[in-house]
């Protein structure tokens, strides 16, 4: 690390302290001119290109995510906290793949599965643009899964 006074790449850290998961902030001292400055360390992330179903490639962006959690759980019992938990855990999920590239389908799958869990209705709703249901027999196929799976989970 160059001293930002006088050049000199010696230098010792003093103190260290975690900002947050990704950052490091360390104070440091110079061994040539004594002066003192902070140093910041942030991890770098590989960005992970999302494959939308056209073939098209785009950067993963969580706030796509959410938007579509937001537009779902419109005028439902459901906080912005766990929307943005919903986002943090997906997103979370997608890093610990360690891959360069993730298929778009993949991510919605990941959004029902937790968005069934959170609020019925608004699974539903995402369910139905994200499946883009025909017509009404596929919605209704849905809707009774989704029965036949909480029946099952109330009878263990």
């Amino acid at each position: 690390m160059l001293c930002p006074y006088c050049e000199c790449k010696e230098s010792k850290v003093l103190d260290s302290r975690h900002i947050d998961s990704t950052s490091i902030r360390r104070r440091r001292e110079c061994e040539k001119c004594k002066k003192r400055f902070t140093t910041y360390e942030k991890i770098e992330m590989v960005p992970v290109m999302v494959i939308k179903k056209d073939g098209r490639r785009e950067a993963f962006d969580r706030d796509k995510i959410k938007f579509g959690l937001i537009r779902s759980c419109e005028k439902r019992p459901v906080s912005i906290a766990t929307i943005d938990d919903v986002v943090d855990s997906i997103e979370s999920e997608i890093n610990k793949m360690y891959v360069d590239e993730i298929e778009s389908t993949r991510i919605g799958e990941m959004v029902m599965e937790r968005l069934k869990e959170v609020d019925e209705v608004a699974y539903v709703r995402f369910a139905s643009v994200y499946r883009q249901f025909k017509d009404l027999n596929t919605f209704v196929n849905e809707l009774e899964s989704i029965l036949n799976e909480k029946d099952k989970k109330e009878e263990e």
